[in-house]
């Protein structure tokens, strides 16, 4: 703590000398830097901020308005205080002196017995320069352990545990969203400092870098820049925040920082380097090379077994999200894993060891990213050898595409699930294949503007048991259903009760279904 007025009148070089407050003794707070000793009356301008005068009075003015000016220039300087020795000059301290100093607020003292002034100066200063060397200490001290966290690349918890032991109270991590991410607590009860803590936090603004807020007692830094909307490092301080304080927040809220700059680092870069990965093994290239990269990044290669997994997220902007936790799945199944987005759905290659249940394992993976998110799982095939990954990424990217959620479908979809539909994802770049479907469906939506016959066309070919069941998919009387095929029948110049046409008809939307 800096040394203040008050400290210094408790000091056996000046307390022996019976000081008396006679004014400004709401101020006695202030930090006192140095002490001047002076008798000179236009001394003022002279002083630095923090200066405690001691003087006599012997030179300094007799009327009521130029001791008012003295008192005033003091006060300008932002003088810490002025200390008069009585018996030179004064018995006792002139009232205009008084009055002048308790309107401007300057702390005025008495010096009832003689001091020496020299005795004085190398007390406080002595005082000054130990409470420095302390600070330096604190400071030094700061700095070393934040450094080694640093060095360390701690995460998030023990930032947050060495900020609390150096603050020693109740330490909060929140999200942009004035949501608590992490905390520790302190002496004092914590549920009462957590409460309503949301509402609470969105009523402190911040309009620097640190902030003590008298209202809450809390000290908010900003952790990261204020755009990005990161979060804030809060510490309970309800008596106020000191130097010492604001520095081991501030040098928190960078470590934190830090730490999210290099993981997201980390982060891209490996990202970057799975889709490379990826790409090379979905494309062919130099078999050796990608063997040996893909074990210097941590997917091991011998004695293995792959097997390819691609998840399909409900909305693109949930990929980050989707990819974070397959790799998190995939390390909680000590499966090593490359995972990477590949035309926006998120392929993954697993390496799994030769004894492994390969298609339990994607399972386990799969499982716990649905559990999570709102995704569309297929599964290929396990492979022998890196050489074929392609194969069961492929596979599992074509199941994927011909997959149709529906209530009973399975929560991990393999080949054997999506039957004709999977053939016809695996062939939906052949434009032969799009020429058939446009042909068979050419004539029907040529009459059909609305769009109504070839809806009846595709229930009745999705309920080929029951015309009841199709009319009422889509929420119609059967007569007006019968009515809609026969006009289809008749724009197509076909007979729906044909096993063949309807074949066709079957295969034809499927695949301009799966060209969507």
């Amino acid at each position: 703590m800096a040394v203040t007025v008050a400290d210094v009148l408790t000091m056996p070089a000046l307390r022996s000398a019976q000081p008396a407050v006679l004014a400004g003794g709401a101020a006695l707070d202030r930090d006192v830097r140095w002490v001047h000793t002076t008798e000179l009356p236009d001394i003022g301008p002279l002083l630095r901020g923090g200066d405690l005068v001691l003087t006599t009075g012997i030179a300094l003015p007799e009327a009521p308005a130029a001791l008012a000016a003295f008192a005033e220039s003091l006060w300008e300087s932002r003088a810490a205080g002025l200390a008069i020795e009585l018996g030179r000059r004064w018995d006792e301290v002139p009232a205009p002196l008084v009055d002048a100093c308790e309107r401007v607020g300057l702390p005025l003292v008495a010096l009832q017995r003689e001091v020496r002034f020299a005795a004085v100066a190398q007390s406080v200063g002595e005082r000054i320069v130990d409470d420095q060397l302390a600070r330096l200490r604190e400071a030094q001290h700061v700095h070393e352990v934040f450094t080694d966290l640093s060095v360390a690349e701690a995460g998030p918890a023990e930032i947050l545990d060495a900020v609390a032991a150096l603050a020693g109270s109740t330490v909060v991590l929140e999200s942009g969203r004035h949501r608590v991410l992490d905390y520790r607590p302190g002496p004092r009860d914590v549920d009462a400092f957590l409460d309503d803590w949301e509402r609470r936090s969105r009523g402190v603004h911040l309009d620097r870098r640190t902030h003590w807020d008298g209202s809450t007692g809390w000290l908010v830094t900003q952790v990261g820049r204020p755009e990005r909307g990161w979060g804030r490092l809060v510490i309970e301080c309800a008596d106020g925040a000191t130097e010492r304080l604001v520095a081991v927040a501030e040098r928190g809220a960078a470590a934190l920082a830090l730490h999210r700059l290099n993981d997201r680092q980390r982060d891209g870069q490996q990202r970057r380097l799975h889709h490379e990965l990826l790409v090379g093994l979905l494309t062919g290239g130099d078999r050796d090379e990608l063997r040996r990269r893909c074990e210097l990044a941590g997917l091991p290669s011998g004695r293995r077994r792959y097997v390819g997994l691609a998840l399909r997220a409900a909305t693109p902007s949930a990929h980050d999200e989707v990819v974070a936790a397959t790799l998190h799945a995939a390390s909680v199944a000590k499966a090593p894993a490359l995972v990477a987005v590949i035309d926006e759905d998120v392929h993954v290659l697993l390496s799994l060891s030769a004894r492994a249940d390969a298609d339990r394992v994607a399972d386990d993976v799969a499982l716990a990213v649905l559990r999570r998110h709102d995704v569309v799982a297929a599964c290929g095939t396990p492979v022998d050898d890196l050489a074929g990954a392609d194969r069961t990424l492929r596979e599992a990217q074509q199941v994927l595409r011909a997959v149709r959620r529906t209530p009973d479908a399975p929560r991990v979809h393999r080949l054997e699930d999506v039957h004709v539909r999977g053939l016809l994802a695996l062939l939906r770049d052949d434009d032969r294949l799009q020429a058939f479907a446009d042909r068979e469906l050419a004539r029907l939506r040529a009459a059909d503007a609305s769009g109504r016959m070839e809806a009846a066309v595709r229930a009745l070919l999705e309920h080929p048991g029951s015309k009841s069941a199709a009319a009422a998919s889509l929420a119609v009387s059967r007569p007006v259903f019968y009515e809609r095929l026969a006009h289809a029948a008749r724009a197509m110049g076909v007979d729906l009760e044909d096993a063949e046409v309807r074949t066709s008809l079957h295969l034809a939307l499927m695949v301009d279904e799966l060209a969507r």
